[in-house]
């Protein structure tokens, strides 16, 4: 058997044995009780608000997509039109059911921690889990489908013309996958901010109340927002991370192995999905006093290390050259380094979280000093590990290098989304055993999980970050075969406009998703404040708060911004275009680079502010209550929208900004030239 018919039956498959097992957990998770009473009021509130805004924001992006794919149409013809709606499709699926089930999980890991840590962690990882099956899954099958749509179609023409028509139609793909990641994250990372922020600024600083604390009329839209910003936001943008990255892989594996170099990345993903349910079995905690860290990083290491053997003999024995699976180990080496320096500047008790939180004893201004100082070196440090991937990539195989370092980067998606995912989940959970009053096993379960959980989403963040940059260097590099340029002269004043612009371009983009926040928040307070004022007893805790008022209102707020920035993002390359392909270049290359290092900053110190909060708040330097605190509590504040909006929603912004160039790429060379 060749290995085209090996590729049609071994990726369709295996995506289809995620999706199944997927559907496992699912099963298995609902099967869990949801608690008394009280837990489940509190999910029906949290799960109804989460359901509310996804169908609110469906209808605005879902004309917004049907118009796109009619200009496709008839621009690039009907293959690309359908792969686009595809990818968009898929994409949306995964959003959408990754938080069907998380808010649904909550509940029961609440109410499994009264039990001991391992029930509560199956219930919290089993959830997470579904999320990571979908994303490779959908991922593969979507991919599976194009692939076996070009060979149906065009084996008699030749392997070369199958792989080239595959690669035609799969950047529509990944432009549906790409865009509509980027409602998804622009949409959720204003939605969750906004609640955040709003109930942080009234119930903490000004009334001096718990986080979770239901006497806060902003609390469940806070909870809502921690699955609709990282369960939905983050499913679809490391889906679309994971397409580009494989579709990126694919146009460039033709060019240097033919039919091999387009089959090595769909079985090579295909096996990084089996690594990742094996891993998913090691996820178990020995004893209720293990920390709960453990197990989970137990999973993602031997879903790693499986991964590299995998990839090992597929290029040994599949493109009878080792130096293709040297390529992906790189990628999986820089993944890791990513994570453990996202560890380092982020996590909890870390010397830079600490060295914030101590800052904080003199006020919010040394508070916020001291979180972008660290912030900055991060910003470098990660830097420095992208760039050296992205090198030895190159110098191993080219542009097809750096494309397998980021399928490498990409490889354990299935357990990495599983961890993310967790998080909100542990969060929520923690959040609905404080409201519910369960006893303090509960609690102290809870509460490890959740700040784990922190641990968990702050990690991937870095992950996806890192994936993004790679995956858009390799589009890149699609770009210049896509146009036949060798090389851009930045002495050109043209190319060195397009450089500027590419430049200012995630500055624009990030100011008005950071805005779209503060407008949100600011309404938030207001209503927080006026319910405090006008409904008597909620202090005392005989009057109920209003709660779907907050989530009415930063509900509005999400979707009224949804269709700017994703104009912005699109129309900026078409623009810049006029001035030629070179200038293009130029304009996609510091797009990528500017954007690159403004992510890092903002989600490393986003995150920074966020644990050197929670370290204060756990008995250092004055506790809860005190100065020390308030000024900690500002510093979170301002890094929330740096971390949960702008800095994940510049993921998707630099990955489209190269798909939109390679659409046009024809064009511009026929009509404009170099």
């Amino acid at each position: 058997m060749d290995i085209q018919l090996i590729t049609l039956y071994a990726a369709p498959l295996t995506a289809l044995i995620a999706l199944v097992y997927g559907f496992y957990l699912t099963k298995k998770v609902l099967a869990l009780p949801e608690g008394n009473n009280k837990l489940k009021s509190i999910a029906t509130a949290i799960r109804d608000g989460a359901s509310a805004y996804l169908n609110r924001q469906f209808k605005v992006v879902i004309p917004i997509m049907f118009a796109l794919a009619i200009i496709i149409y008839l621009t690039l013809g009907a293959g690309t039109a359908v792969t686009f709606l595809m990818g968009a499709l898929f994409s949306a699926a995964i959003g959408y059911f990754g938080m069907w089930i998380a808010v649904r999980a909550n509940v029961r890991t609440a109410n499994a921690a009264q039990k001991g840590l391992n029930p509560a962690l199956s219930a919290a990882f089993g959830a997470g889990s579904v999320n990571g099956m979908l994303v490779v899954g959908l991922d593969l099958l979507g991919l599976s489908l194009i692939y076996i749509w070009a060979y149906l179609s065009f084996i008699g023409q030749g392997p070369e013309i199958v792989a080239a028509e595959a690669s035609r139609v799969l950047v529509g793909y990944g432009f549906g996958a790409a865009l509509l990641a980027l409602f998804m994250r622009v949409g959720g990372g204003i939605f969750t901010k906004a609640a955040d922020v709003g109930a942080d600024l009234v119930g903490k600083v000004e009334k001096g109340i718990p986080e979770d604390d239901p006497r806060n009329p902003a609390v469940i839209a806070d909870n809502v927002g921690d699955n609709v910003g990282d369960c939905a936001g983050m499913a679809a943008d490391v889906f679309e991370s994971y397409a580009l990255t494989i579709i990126a892989a694919m146009i460039l594996g033709a060019a240097f192995f033919g039919i091999e170099g387009i089959a090595f990345p769909l079985l090579a993903s295909a096996g990084a999905a089996l690594t990742s349910i094996f891993g998913s079995f090691f996820v178990k905690a020995k004893n209720d006093k293990e920390d709960p860290l453990n197990p989970l990083m137990r999973g993602f290491f031997v879903s790693a290390f499986s991964a590299v053997i995998l990839f090992m003999l597929l290029a040994i024995f599949l493109l009878g050259n080792a130096t293709a699976g040297y390529a992906t180990i790189v990628g999986i080496v820089a993944m890791i380094a990513l994570l453990y320096i996202t560890k380092y500047y982020t996590g909890p008790g870390a010397p830079p979280v600490v060295g914030i939180a101590k800052a904080s004893e003199t006020g919010a201004g040394t508070n916020l000093i001291a979180g972008m100082s660290y912030g900055m070196e991060s910003a470098f440090v990660s830097g420095i590990v992208i760039a050296a991937t992205i090198l030895i990539g190159h110098l191993l195989l080219g542009f097809y290098g750096i494309a397998l370092a980021g399928m490498g980067m990409l490889a354990t998606a299935g357990i990495i989304l599983s961890l993310d995912t967790f998080g909100p989940i542990s969060d929520n959970a923690q959040g609905m055993v404080e409201m519910a009053g369960l006893n303090k096993k509960a609690a102290d379960v809870t509460t490890a999980l959740d700040s784990v959980g922190n641990t968990t989403k702050a990690l991937t963040k870095g992950f996806a970050v890192g994936s993004a940059a790679v995956a858009a260097s390799s589009l890149f590099a699609t770009y210049f075969e896509a146009t036949g340029l060798e090389t851009i002269n930045i002495a050109e004043p043209k190319v060195f406009i397009g450089l500027l612009l590419g430049s200012a371009l995630p500055f624009l983009f990030s100011s008005r998703l950071i805005g779209s926040v503060g407008r949100a928040a600011v309404a938030v307070v207001i209503e927080v404040r006026r319910q405090f004022k006008e409904i008597k007893g909620i202090m005392k805790g005989t009057a109920t708060p209003d709660y779907s008022k907050a989530v009415e209102i930063v509900t509005i707020a999400a979707q009224r911004e949804l269709a700017i920035p994703a104009a912005i993002v699109i129309s900026s390359p078409i623009v810049v275009s006029l001035l030629g392909a070179e200038a293009l270049g130029g304009f996609l290359g510091s797009t990528v680079a500017t954007g690159l290092m403004l992510d890092l900053y903002m989600c490393n110190t986003g995150g920074a502010w966020d644990n050197a909060k929670k370290f204060v708040e756990d008995g250092n330097f004055g506790g809860k209550g005190s100065e020390t605190h308030k000024a900690a509590v500002v510093g979170d504040t301002v890094g929330d929208p740096l971390k949960d909006t702008s800095g994940p929603a510049l993921n998707p912004m630099m990955k489209i900004v190269q798909i939109v160039a390679l659409l046009i790429a024809p064009y511009v060379i026929t009509m404009i030239g170099k």
